[in-house]
């Protein structure tokens, strides 16, 4: 019988150290024992991922209560963020039900990508030009997360999956819609909201 030491690594003041997870018994050798430790230490190794968790969305909300401007929430500022390069961590909840939407006016030639909730696919006026009444058409449909996380490193961002078993996740799926991130440099969502209603400019991702 092997034993296996479930460890993280890490170098402070350039030595390195152990930290031991937990000790499992398994019942056999190379890869196949290896595979079993894993499965034996899941609980012990979903546990740093939560306290990992806790400390991230701590973290982003000692942001919001300094007013810093470092960070964003919901869809929009988000990708906004995103865009301009600022997102540092982007963090999303694990079952973020948005669907990402990439729609086509034929008679112009145009693209439109559309963010929807479950409840807002149902109102068919989003599927139309509301200028012409053109039927949109359906170019690409896919969750937002599933498109976020093969594309967040095209904005140098890490990505950050996160539960809502902690109080702080669950927090910020209710409060902040289960995405958001913590920012290089403060942000002025608002002031950047203004300008484009002023100019008449429309924001997409339609390049990415």
């Amino acid at each position: 019988m092997e034993i296996y030491c479930i460890t993280i690594f890490f170098c402070p003041l350039q030595r390195l150290q152990a930290k031991v997870i937990k000790l499992v018994d398994v019942s056999y050798g190379g890869e196949n024992g290896f595979n079993q430790a894993i499965e034996l230490a899941a609980e012990s190794l979903q546990n740093v991922k939560f306290i990992q968790e806790k400390k991230l969305i701590g973290r982003y909300f000692d942001e919001i209560s300094q007013d810093t401007g470092k960070y964003c929430f919901g869809v929009e500022d988000t990708l906004k963020g995103l865009e301009l390069g600022a997102v540092e961590t982007l963090i999303c909840w694990e079952n973020l039900d948005i669907q990402r939407y990439v729609l086509k006016n034929h008679t112009v030639g145009t693209e439109t990508v559309l963010h929807l909730t479950p409840e807002q696919e149902k109102d068919k006026s989003h599927f139309t030009d509301k200028e012409t009444g053109v039927e949109l058409e359906l170019v690409e449909c896919q969750p937002l997360l599933e498109w976020l996380a093969n594309n967040y490193k095209n904005f140098g961002a890490t990505l950050e999956i996160i539960t809502d078993k902690s109080q702080e996740g669950s927090q910020f799926v209710r409060g902040f819609g289960g995405i958001g991130g913590l920012l290089r440099y403060k942000v002025d969502f608002q002031s950047m909201q203004l300008e484009e209603y002023e100019n008449g400019e429309e924001f997409d991702l339609d390049s990415y």
